[in-house]
């Protein structure tokens, strides 16, 4: 008998995630990650149509859809982030297990997420959204799409 496959890289990272209770562990689900990744490519798509309208929604929408992407590669794994850990934690874990090689895909998710955070909840003197940082986010989001439904056929569960 042959012993489970086990995904190795960022194995401590992710194992100090699940310490602190920012990802749990949940039945790794296939339809679950595909129902995600479909989610996250409407949310592109849609941030594209509003670039020229809303560019604060447009924005969202592409940061929702990179972590939608992403949090499909946590649950083909069985993990799933928490309310504890946030937006962060899908970074983190992300980062942890694919950079390298797929640091350059993963680290624009951080700027989306903080330049996100200062549109949602903008101080007096936090520059306003221009279109071309929509573009760069749905950039980066159409890139972590793909990586992430590249991942979906490769990742095993994540084991004990």
């Amino acid at each position: 008998m042959t012993a489970p496959l086990r995904w190795t890289t960022g194995r401590d990272a992710v194992d100090g995630l699940l310490a602190r209770r920012h990802l749990d562990r949940v039945p790794a689900n296939r339809e679950h990650a595909e129902m995600l990744l479909d989610q996250a490519r409407r949310h592109a798509a849609s941030a594209r149509i509003l670039r020229d309208s809303d560019l604060e929604l447009a924005f969202s929408a592409a940061y929702d859809a990179a972590r939608k992407a992403l949090t499909a590669v946590f649950a083909i794994q069985g993990l799933r982030p928490t309310s504890a850990g946030g937006h962060i934690a899908v970074y983190q874990g992300a980062l942890a297990q694919f950079d390298p090689p797929l640091g350059a895909t993963i680290k624009p998710f951080d700027w989306m997420r903080r330049t996100r955070n200062d549109a949602e909840y903008p101080q007096a003197d936090s520059p306003a959204l221009e279109a071309d940082d929509v573009d760069e986010a749905v950039e980066a989001a159409s890139g972590i799409i793909e990586m992430s439904a590249t991942l979906l056929d490769t990742l095993p569960p994540y084991g004990k």
